[in-house]
């Protein structure tokens, strides 16, 4: 059963403690494994995939056969609603988009910034139990909108060696240029390094496991990462005029994701604290997760009762969920007082799900109190900017001595002397 506390006798700092849970250390077996990809490349990949998946694989790259037949497999009215999910996404993330600039002085200097996509990126996406097409969405169209030429995608197969249609339909629909059947650390070090069916990346996106995400730490500077992703989060700020049952709902939508994740319930009605006490008990029963979902809220589930809305909104600040929804009448002027959270969900009728499947918004966020100084995925994380400067001759004589001299108070002769030179 979710915990009911009152800050009016507890601090937040001794209701919430995100360490309470210790992470197990992989990092020697990633390593090994990160070893074996850059040393045997394709061979490793296959073998890891009998190992871990169950599958002999005598290809990794998923074919046009295979892509055709999935979306022959796949129903119509998935298809539109993948197509409906990727326009959404599309017009969001193009608002996003950002050009370079120039600046030109009167005295012959100009000054600019070149963005420029990069060249190819790759999508991690999770398989075996789970079939996340949400995913693919979401890490895709983003770099497709940046203007990012390749996109390689990687997923485990099943024991037969197939990928879910689902996945393989999102993948088409979204625009990827390669499908590759292998998962875990492996799949991330094939990405990193590169292989002979893999092509080396600039950058990583994708949720995975925790192989997943220990690699993608390691390889880290050999390529770019989107963020480290810890397990899902869900806040919500709800005044006594909310449903209890749509916040219990809303709250385990993320709960049975993981007995990791984390459901909070921030409110200034004690009376809904209990009301959503029992109807998390009540609905629990009801979910096919239920035994997912009913660790996490167990363990890590919490309702908070605050002295004000206000100090609600101040709590989940200091919380800086995931996903945090303002369950109360006028979400709007609240808003304004959100500072930390990844994606802030308004009003009664507006469930965390939007965000995951269908609205725009993009569901890559920042976790684990990340959202105090990071975003969510969006175009920018595809793209790299350069910066341009041209001097006349006559432009860099009118400063030349205050460079000197700037450079030799930092005992950097050479660098003074590589402005000088140029009028002697």
């Amino acid at each position: 059963m979710m915990q009911i506390y009152d800050l009016k006798e507890l601090s937040l700092k001794e209701i919430l403690n995100r360490s309470e849970a210790k992470v197990p250390d992989v990092s020697d077996a990633v390593a090994d494994i990160i070893s074996r990809v850059r040393r045997d490349g394709d061979s490793a990949l296959k073998e890891y995939a009998a190992k871990f998946d169950g599958a002999d694989l005598e290809e990794l790259t998923v074919s046009e056969e295979e892509l055709r037949c999935a979306m022959e497999e796949t129903d119509g009215y998935f298809i539109e609603t993948l197509k409906e999910a990727r326009e959404n996404i599309r017009q969001y993330h193009e608002k996003q988009v950002r050009g370079g600039y120039e600046i030109k002085r009167e005295d012959g200097v100009v000054l600019g910034q070149k963005v420029t996509p990069l060249a190819r990126v790759g999508v991690y996406v999770p398989g075996g139990t789970a079939s996340y097409p949400s995913s693919v969405l979401m890490n895709v169209i983003p770099a497709k909108i940046a203007g990012v030429e390749e996109i390689v995608m990687v997923t485990p197969p099943d024991e037969n060696g197939k990928i879910a249609s689902s996945i393989l339909a999102a993948a088409e629909i979204a625009g990827v240029t390669r499908i590759v059947k292998s998962g875990g650390a492996q799949a991330v070090a094939a990405l990193a390094y590169g292989t002979e069916s893999v092509p080396p990346v600039d950058k990583i996106v994708g949720p995975g496991n925790l192989f997943v995400a220990t690699a993608k730490r390691m390889v880290f500077g050999q390529v770019d990462i989107d963020m480290i992703a810890g397990p899902s989060e869900i806040l919500v700020v709800a005044d006594e005029t909310a449903n209890p049952r749509y916040v219990a709902a809303d709250l385990l939508s993320q709960a049975e994701h993981d007995p990791m994740a984390s459901a909070v319930l921030v409110t200034d009605s004690a009376s809904l604290a209990q009301a959503v006490q029992n109807e998390v008990e009540i609905q629990l029963r009801e979910l096919l997760r239920r035994e997912i979902a009913g660790v996490s809220v167990n363990t890590r589930g919490k309702i908070i009762v605050a002295g004000s809305i206000a100090q609600a909104v101040e709590t989940a600040n200091a919380i800086a969920p995931e996903h945090l929804e303002l369950c109360v009448d006028d979400p709007f002027a609240l808003l304004p007082l959100v500072r930390n959270a990844g994606s802030v969900f308004l009003g009664k009728h507006t469930p965390e799900a939007m965000g995951d499947y269908f609205a725009g918004t993009n569901h890559i966020l920042p976790t684990g109190g990340t959202a105090r100084f990071s975003s969510p995925l969006n175009v920018d994380d595809f793209v790299k900017k350069s910066s341009y400067l041209y001097y006349t001759p006559q432009a860099l004589f009118k400063v030349k001595d205050r460079v000197a001299d700037f450079a030799e108070r930092e005992g950097l002769s050479g660098h003074a002397r590589s402005v000088t030179i140029r009028f002697e």
